[in-house]
């Protein structure tokens, strides 16, 4: 008994050892800039403690660009999962040889810098990029892609689909599909075995693509600058224009926090829905 507690201590040991550096990278790069965000959040210029900053975000402007993030946001995430959700099926379904391919497709944007693909998206959809010039090469009228939420939208499906993709592709690779041929024997049609095993066995992957890209989606910034204009104010660009523009630490502190808490409701709401489906499915 006292041979096996000194093994235990001295392997929670050695990983506390080898887990330290990640420790204090932690601490460094993550804990003290969440401390510091707090700080900033509550205090003045002066250092003085306040909750001016937090009420002041009761504005209705700022309340306007929480709310189109969010709504962008949820839009990019839905449109991600109906595109992704298929092909990740049929990358599942077909030969090794082809899966490494197909995986390799949908990560190659990724070996791309934001940045560049943004830049990309812009010259395909400015007022004389490739589509317009293809309309015009037509006969047809110029259409305004541009600076519109729809190009928003477009530009973060564009960018985090991927994310999308990978995560319900890993879940949906360890499938026993003659599951699917018992349910079939049994009489089972398409929309009952999609609903039934299909569906329920894949939501972990799907709570995980959700959460991967709604997180980025409802935070971003470049991507509205270049390609919403002035038109499209998300909160993300408020928080940067705080820091970069008009340069004021603690409201863009504060605005930072809410966007943290609003992450976390998030994150804290597909955890929830996550643990139910894998309850579910073992019952």
């Amino acid at each position: 008994m006292n041979g096996s507690f000194k093994t235990k201590t001295k392997n929670k040991n050695k990983g506390l050892k080898l887990s330290s550096p990640y420790l204090v990278w932690s601490l460094i790069f993550i804990v003290i800039p969440l401390f510091m965000v707090l700080y900033y959040a509550f205090t003045t210029e002066n250092g003085t403690f306040t909750l001016e900053n937090i009420k002041g975000l009761a504005s209705l402007d700022v309340l306007n660009s929480l709310l189109i993030s969010v709504l962008y946001a949820a839009i990019a995430t839905l449109l991600s999962l109906i595109l992704a959700y298929p092909l990740a099926y049929y990358m599942s379904t077909v030969s090794k040889i082809s899966q490494r391919t197909m995986i390799m497709l949908a990560m190659l944007p990724m070996w791309m810098n934001l940045l560049i693909r943004t830049y990309s998206l812009m010259l395909i959809l400015e007022n004389n990029g490739i589509i317009n010039n293809i309309l015009k090469a037509l006969n047809l009228p110029k259409a305004q892609l541009i600076n519109t939420p729809g190009a928003v939208i477009l530009g973060m499906i564009y960018n985090f689909l991927p994310y999308m993709i990978l995560p319900i592709y890993s879940i949906m690779t360890k499938f026993d599909y003659s599951v699917l041929e018992a349910a079939n024997d049994l009489g089972a049609n398409g929309f009952q075995r999609f609903k039934r095993i299909i569906l329920p066995m894949s939501m972990p992957g799907v709570i995980s693509g959700i959460t991967m890209v709604f997180v980025p989606s409802v935070s971003t910034f470049y991507i509205s600058q270049k390609l919403g204009g002035a038109k499209t104010m998300l909160i993300g660009d408020m928080i940067e224009r705080k820091f970069q523009g008009e340069v004021n630490y603690n409201v863009g502190a504060s605005l930072s926090l809410i966007l943290m808490v609003l992450i976390l409701i998030s994150m804290a709401i597909m955890n929830k829905f996550s643990g139910d489906e894998e309850q579910e499915v073992l019952m």
